[in-house]
């Protein structure tokens, strides 16, 4: 996508189209798509340099599994 913002700014640079009204806010929308696109790809690589964090252990069951049993009511 960055090189097809990149091939349509040129294109319109190349054949003057870029000079007109229509042909401005085309160029900058190519921009903003082909930087957008490469942030998120910067991102990306960085995000997949980072060291992989260890798992979490899972939690022990409990030992006691049996209800508990009601103390004898006296009356």
């Amino acid at each position: 996508m960055i090189a097809v913002g990149a091939a349509t700014i040129a294109y319109l640079i190349a054949t003057g189209q870029a000079l007109t009204l229509d042909g401005l806010f085309l160029t900058l929308t190519a921009l903003i798509l082909a930087a957008g696109f490469g942030l998120y790809l910067i991102y990306m690589i960085r995000r997949a340099m980072e060291p992989a964090k260890p798992a979490v252990p899972a939690a022990k069951p409990a030992t006691n599994t049996a209800p508990a049993k009601a103390a004898p009511v006296q009356g």
